[in-house]
Formats: structure tokens, sequence, C-alpha cells
């Protein structure tokens, strides 16, 4: 009996928090998965080892995706070790909070070069490389929303993202491939809560109508949509995964 071909994913940034919920779900739905990192290696084997072990097919790729020439190197490996992408998720990026007024040059540019160059890259990449029929599925911020004080540089470059995914989803006109964005609120992974009081923590818990944080799982389980099935006739969208925050 001919085996079917598993579907493949990629998702950037996947070796821990969200990225890494994006990338167990997946796999949980049948794909092949790519955990690709840029720096956390012992996590992202880790978590390949473990799906391995659950019985699906995954591999970790090191690549920084603010770099043209990493991106390729991400869709080469995947091609080689697993076959062509049905699936790209840019999760990959960083968040630095602090007013306008006291961001540093250097501050600026490496945000923009992983938030929006890097999903820049990976998107030019996926015009050529991606199966007819596939999704793609950006990250965005319900910062974008709250305009809170403190993330105007992340928030600007995650407007970026949006753009991008409302006009490359027209782009992409006759190759049925979805382009949409999943906009998290706050969620309770290391990254968000290292560094918060306890009274701050409870703040953001009760801002939403839904009155808690957001899990790792919440954010998989939006992007699970979008990648499958169910999700073929949403297109060029920003879905804003936030508990009703905005």
């Amino acid at each position: 009996m001919t085996q079917v071909q598993k579907k493949i994913a990629i998702v950037t940034g996947a070796a821990r928090g969200i990225g890494a919920a994006v990338a167990q779900r997946l796999a949980s739905d049948g794909f092949a998965v790519v955990i690709n990192y840029a720096s956390s290696s012992a996590e992202a084997d880790a978590s390949v080892e473990n799906l391995v072990k659950a019985g699906h097919q995954a591999i970790a790729v090191k690549a920084d995706v603010s770099k043209a020439e990493d991106v390729r190197r991400i869709f080469d490996i995947t091609e080689q070790k697993l076959g062509t992408v049905d699936v790209l998720v840019n999760n990959a990026g960083i968040m630095k909070v602090m007013p306008l007024a006291d961001t540093s040059d250097e501050v600026f540019e490496q945000t923009f070069s992983i938030n929006v160059q890097g999903t820049f890259n990976t998107l030019r990449e996926a015009a050529t490389r991606l199966n007819n029929g596939g999704r793609i599925i950006n990250f965005s911020t319900s910062v974008v929303g709250t305009n809170l004080p403190g993330y105007a540089v992340y928030a600007g470059t995650k407007a970026a993202v949006e753009t991008f995914t409302r006009v490359f989803s027209k782009e992409l006109r006759g190759r049925n491939i979805t382009v949409n964005a999943v906009a998290p609120g706050p969620i309770a992974t290391d990254l968000f809560l290292n560094g918060k009081s306890d009274e701050l923590i409870q703040q953001f818990s009760k801002a939403a109508p839904l009155e808690r944080l957001g899990q790792p799982e919440d954010i998989a389980k939006a992007v699970s949509f979008l990648a499958g099935p169910d999700g073929g006739w949403v297109n060029g969208q920003i879905l804003r995964a936030n508990g009703g925050l905005v």
C-alpha cells in the first residue's frame, strides 16, 4: 500500500513558547514539522526528540530569519529531508518594551530586521517554493489595536506584517494559497511573564472579558484552523486571538 505523503510545515522561532506549541499542534494534525530556531538549539532538539518519540516527523533547522541566505537554507534543508513546503508559520519575532523616545538605534534596527525583514524574507522565498494550495500564517499582535505605551516600535513592525499579509494574499492569486495573520493578546509564556510583578500579571489577566491570560495552545489552535481544511475560505485576514481584549 502506497504511503500518503505528509504535508510539511515550517514554523519559525519554534524552539519554545508559542512557536513550540504551534509545532506540536501541527504535528498532531498530521504535518511533518520543521522547527526553526536562531539560538535555542537544546530546546529545539528536545522538541524534535519528543515529537519523533510520539510518532511524528520533525527536524530542527538553525537559521536567522533576518538573513535571506539563512531563509533559503531553511527551505533547502526542508526540501532535501522532507519535501516541498505546504505551510509557513512566521512566528519568529522579538519584543522589547520601552518608550519610543528611549529606543536606541540598535533596538529599532534589531526589531525591524527580525520582525519585518524576517517576515519579508520568508514570504519572498515562499512565493516560489510553497506548494499550490498552501497556507501562510504570519504573526501580528493585538497591541496594534490597544496602542499601549511602550510598544510603539514593536507594534509598528507588526502593522507592517499585517499590511504584508493583506497585499501578499492578493499577489498569490491563482495558486489557491491563503495568507493570514494571527494577532495574540497577552500569552502566558516565560517571555511574557519574566520581569513582571504579580500585580501587573493580574492586571493583564483581567484586561480581557474572558479574564485570563491566553495560553500558547490557544494560539496554536487558531493557527491549526488557518492551516487546516476548515480555514480554506479565510484569506487576507487578521485573526485577533485575545479573549476580546480589543
